[in-house]
């Protein structure tokens, strides 16, 4: 004879009742903080922009200072790309300001000096930073010195060359297509008008395509039984982000337009987001990074990606040079100082881990924007340039301590 079912309890049908509910609730909330986890340097970034926002009463986001904020830290943007794949794979570049000094005088002598056209002055000079990277990625990768020393022996030859070429002067002004790198706007295309209507069909196609780029995603995801996160977080996170898109290029259209130097920026990300996530190559120097003998066996030519990585930073230093000396409108000797420590610090904030395999582009754009936000929210409160390194370092710091403790916790 069965046992009788015993009773239900009013409170079993409570519990019953509730559990699901407390379910769901307990899975969104995980959800919504490892989200936030994932994205802490996102929110990093937004909490110096609304620090400095309060600090400088409304300053900071003005339609010139974010203009400006693109235009003035868009080398270091440059740079810091090719210093997070540097990065990854494991290595260090020293060099990258010496490179971008020493670039940006020969595009003076090219474009000034000897009167040639600005486009082949720029193509003479982009050809010039990619033998630089061949020269210091042969030592690196056939030679086996290490990077750090390679590098460093570098900013030291590259720093004297420039000197040589520009003879202790400085070289100026450019050509007017030449100076758009750093300082030229692109707008009224469909007339002058105020706010510029190009500028904002351009923020409204980046959130359309943003919104069905991450609708097609969850949809993928779900597809093929992936956990997705819940529809309410989703929505929150598509309208604030579309806001913020929207914010900066209504501020841009009431200035000057779309910068140029945010264009180049753009299709930078564009095609090595894609070359990082989407390409052998770049499979190969997160697997270079994670354990470089293991890349080795599996097959991996860790010398040539190694070369082709230095070639790349050549060329992205070369650019950087060329942006900053056209902002300037001139070439000096002391030009490129101190753009290696700037670009190593955007790589780090932006979560590249100190022994490699781990970073992202996007990461280092973000980093890059955080010292951009700093520099410029301390200079309009009349901070001296003393304070300024010293806060600088201690985010650098305090950045790299939150990596290490976040791979000790998850050793144990």
């Amino acid at each position: 004879m069965s046992n009788p079912t015993p009773p239900q309890t009013e409170s079993t049908a409570v519990g019953a009742n509730i559990n699901p509910v407390q379910n769901r609730f307990t899975s969104w909330l995980t959800h919504v903080l490892s989200d936030l986890g994932k994205n802490g340097i996102f929110i990093a970034l937004l909490a110096v922009i609304v620090l400095f926002a309060i600090l400088t009463e409304g300053i900071l986001l003005r339609p010139q200072n974010i203009s400006n904020l693109v235009v003035q830290n868009g080398y270091i943007l440059v740079l810091a790309i090719g210093m997070v794949m540097v990065i990854i794979a494991g290595h260090i570049d020293l060099s990258v300001g010496s490179v971008a000094a020493f670039v940006g005088a020969c595009s003076g002598v090219f474009a000034v000096s000897w009167g040639l056209p600005w486009w082949l002055a720029v193509v003479l000079s982009l050809l010039i930073g990619a033998l630089v990277g061949a020269w210091q990625g042969f030592w690196i990768a056939f030679v086996g010195i290490p990077a750090f020393i390679v590098t460093l022996a570098g900013m030291l030859i590259f720093r004297g060359l420039a000197l040589v070429v520009l003879g202790n002067s400085n070289i100026g002004s450019f050509p007017t297509e030449y100076r758009a790198l750093g300082n030229g706007f692109v707008s009224g295309i469909f007339g002058e008008t105020d706010p510029d209507l190009m500028t904002l069909g351009v923020g409204l196609v980046a959130i359309v395509l943003l919104v069905t780029q991450q609708v097609r995603t969850r949809a993928g995801r779900r597809k093929y039984g992936q956990e997705v996160e819940p529809p309410v977080w989703f929505i929150v996170k598509l309208v604030l982000i579309s806001a913020a898109i929207a914010f900066f290029a209504y501020s841009l259209a009431t200035y000057k337009g779309i910068p140029v130097t945010l264009i180049i920026l753009a299709i930078l990300v564009l095609v090595y987001g894609v070359v990082m996530n989407r390409t052998v190559f770049g499979r190969h120097i997160y697997a270079i990074g994670g354990n470089r003998h293991a890349a080795e066996l599996s097959g991996i030519k860790t010398r040539r990606v190694d070369f082709w990585l230095f070639v790349n930073m050549g060329f992205l230093a070369a650019l950087a040079g060329l942006i900053f000396t056209a902002r300037l409108n001139l070439a000096g000797p002391k030009a490129g100082d101190g753009f290696e420590l700037e670009a190593i610090s955007a790589a780090f904030i932006g979560g590249a881990a100190v022994q490699g395999g781990v970073g992202t582009i996007g990461g280092a754009i973000i980093g890059g924007l955080i010292i951009g936000v700093l520099n410029n929210g301390m200079s309009i409160l009349g901070i001296g340039i003393e304070w300024q390194q010293a806060v600088k370092g201690l985010v650098l710091l305090l950045a790299v301590a939150f990596d290490v403790y976040n791979k000790r916790r998850s050793a144990n």
